[in-house]
Order: structure tokens, then C-alpha cells, then sequence
């Protein structure tokens, strides 16, 4: 096995999954499965835990799925694969649910021109509270609009 396949796999893996992330963000959360992230953007009770929490259950099932592959299988490319989603779903909580959304109260006072940007398309996209009508479904990669003053 090559060292720059398996890193390349691993980092077009964590690429890729802001793509998989945009997407099921647009069609998947804000169409057929709306009553799962519904209350994300409306809130609607007194839990810490959402709803919307399942979709990142289901993608670390997928990133363990590929790591027993690499395990038990000898798929080789199992690790790269399991740990570029991982890698993704790490930053995706750090970033949205701790940056953007306070579920911890650290990272308040971000005050870097790309942090800003990030949470203003964030904003953008909550303001819209139906499932309808919505924009900047993506996470790391937001429209340049948002990194304006």
C-alpha cells in the first residue's frame, strides 16, 4: 500500500463528506426525513439530545462499517475510508454543534474573518424555520457572500 493513496483517500474522504454532508443537508434532512430535523431548527422540547442527532449516528455506523471491513476483511482501504468520516464528523461536531450552535459553551468569543463567515451563512440558513425556502446547506465551504463585512 502506497502512503500518498492512503492519504489521498483519507483527505478526499474527508472532502467528500462536506459534499455528502451538503447534500443530505438539502435533500435528505429538508425533504423526506424533515421530521427528524424538524427540530433542529424549531425547537421543541427540553432535551439536550435532538431528533436531528440521529443522522450523525447513522454516518458513524458508517464509518465503523468501513473500519471492521479494514479489520476483518482485509480491505485495506477500510481505514483511510473510516477515518476520513470520522475526521469529518469530529470537525462537524466541533464546528456546528459547539462553534455555531453552544451545545458547550467554549469557542464563544471566534472572532476570525472565516469563523464569522461560517456563522453567518449558519444564521442564514436557521432563519428559515420550515423545511422550505432554505440556503447555505453546507458547513466548511459557504458562499463568499457570508465573509464580507
Amino acid at each position: 500500500m502506497d502512503t500518498l493513496l492512503w492519504i489521498g483517500i483519507f483527505l478526499g474522504t474527508f472532502l467528500a463528506m462536506e459534499g455528502m454532508a451538503w447534500f443530505t443537508h438539502k435533500y435528505i434532512m429538508h425533504g423526506v426525513l424533515w421530521k427528524l430535523h424538524k427540530d433542529h431548527h424549531h425547537k421543541d422540547h427540553s432535551s439536550w439530545w435532538e431528533r436531528n442527532d440521529l443522522f450523525f449516528v447513522f454516518y458513524a455506523a458508517v464509518s465503523i462499517t468501513f473500519f471492521l471491513l479494514w479489520q476483518y476483511n482485509d480491505f485495506w482501504a477500510g481505514l483511510p475510508l473510516g477515518l476520513g468520516i470520522l475526521a469529518y464528523g469530529i470537525t462537524y461536531f466541533t464546528v456546528h454543534d459547539i462553534f455555531i450552535h453552544q451545545r458547550f459553551k467554549i469557542f464563544r468569543n471566534a472572532n476570525h474573518w472565516y469563523a464569522k463567515g461560517v456563522r453567518r451563512a449558519h444564521k442564514m440558513h436557521h432563519k428559515h424555520l420550515g423545511k422550505d425556502h432554505g440556503e447555505c446547506f453546507g458547513m466548511l465551504f459557504v458562499p463568499f457572500k457570508y465573509f464580507k463585512k
